[in-house]
């Protein structure tokens, strides 16, 4: 069970009020989640946050820009009620970070980290491993994906949201992503990544800064890891600069596999 310090305390408070500039998703258009409905939800958290996704029992896979972190807290859904989900919560610290080892902070590829726990987590109701699959399918354009996070709520906000949010984002064809009418090419949107935003109709729903390193599900399949989107011109939810995933490719699965077994027998 996790009891903040007085230190830990006051340091979610300041996260809660002012959300430190951290490329990545700020849940735009979303609605709150079912509390602990998504119990390999971590929340990452150390003069800044991130999100990212509970992939073994002593393993979180997150993005590389995020940086280091020190204490990764799982079984939450609401950041101030450390009281009443003190039953719910798990708190362990970082034993080991593990960027992916090219990763390129200017062209933004291979944007994925692994932390490795200082003990397994228990598997409970509200804290449970994604399963990472075999072989993750390119999702197709069009198709609807799910992201997730404790991000601002709006793309002029630098408060957290309190609750765990989640929106469903449009998956974009990469040519027409690394066209003049989005990226053109700044940065260059390989096939290592998955673009996906508002789909320009009803819906602005989009990840932007505050939630980096969450997860991106295709029809209950993690499919890639909350990396970059937006401008200074074109905020969140714009259609012109969407969302940008890191893909679980098969070079990437691999590196993930083999990052886990080699730490393991170290």
């Amino acid at each position: 069970m996790f009891s903040p310090t007085g230190c830990t305390a006051f340091i979610l408070c300041a996260l809660f009020l002012i959300m430190n500039s951290c490329r990545g998703s700020v849940i735009i258009n979303g609605h709150e989640v079912e509390p602990h409905s998504v119990p390999f939800m971590a929340f990452l958290m150390s003069s800044k946050f991130c999100g990212g996704t509970l992939i073994d029992r002593k393993w979180v896979l997150t993005a590389a820009h995020c940086g280091n972190f020190k204490t990764v807290l799982l079984g939450v859904h609401s950041i101030k009620n450390e009281k009443i989900e003190k039953k719910y919560r798990q708190v362990r610290k970082v034993k080991r970070s593990v960027p992916h080892d090219k990763y390129d902070n200017n062209t933004k590829v291979h944007d994925l980290m692994l932390l490795k726990l200082d003990k397994p987590v228990k598997e409970t109701k509200w804290v449970k491993v994604h399963q990472l699959s075999s072989v993750v399918k390119d999702p197709a354009a069009g198709s609807a994906c799910l992201v997730a996070g404790w991000g601002a709520t709006s793309k002029n906000s630098n408060v957290l949201s309190d609750v765990l949010m989640s929106a469903n984002v449009t998956v974009i064809d990469r040519e027409k992503c690394n066209s003049p009418h989005h990226y053109n090419h700044i940065p260059y949107i390989t096939k290592d990544m998955i673009c996906a935003g508002p789909n320009g109709k009803k819906s602005d729903a989009d990840t932007c800064k505050g939630d980096s390193g969450g997860p991106m599900l295709c029809r209950g399949v993690l499919v890639g890891v909350t990396s970059f989107g937006g401008s200074k011109t074109e905020p969140c939810g714009s259609v012109k600069r969407p969302g940008v995933y890191t893909f679980l490719s098969e070079d990437h699965l691999t590196w993930i596999k083999k990052t886990m077994k080699t730490s393991e027998a170290e």
